[in-house]
């Protein structure tokens, strides 16, 4: 389990990601950190509405980010194609925070890296370890 401290960390860079997401429209792009204060524009849109992460948790050796089932269908992630390790942040509420489960985008000429899906997941902050901040995009359908 992670310290205090290191989970208040995560759960304000998770709130600046979400805040930044809400208010989305503003084509700077400032540092290239988790917390910027803009989304800045991706290689295919300038206006960009989605900072795409991936989660590592506290487990002991665990080098390789979580992932979710990319429908509420989907029971476990036996079958990779049907899983996702990146994730909107869409709620941060006290030691808790929900996530959509963003899939890869397959269409040839599809101009976004990920599809929104109707699948979510609530996780303890206690048990996340790190994050990793992929290139903001758009992400159509929210």
């Amino acid at each position: 389990m992670s310290n205090n401290n290191e989970c208040n960390g995560i759960r304000e860079i998770l709130e600046v990601i979400l805040i930044l997401q809400q208010n989305a429209g503003s084509p700077e792009s400032c540092l290239d950190s988790c917390d910027r204060p803009v989304l800045g524009c991706g290689t295919t849109c300038c206006v960009c509405n989605t900072r795409p992460i991936t989660i590592y948790t506290c487990c002991a050796g665990n080098q390789t980010p979580i992932s979710m089932p990319i429908s509420k269908d989907i029971v476990n992630c036996s079958n990779p194609s049907e899983c996702s390790s990146v994730f909107r942040i869409e709620k941060v509420d006290g030691n808790a925070a929900t996530f959509r489960v963003l899939a890869p985008n397959t269409e040839d000429t599809g101009l976004y890296p990920y599809v929104s899906t109707n699948s979510f997941f609530t996780i303890n902050l206690d048990c996340v370890c790190s994050i990793r901040c992929l290139n903001d995009t758009c992400v159509e359908c929210l």
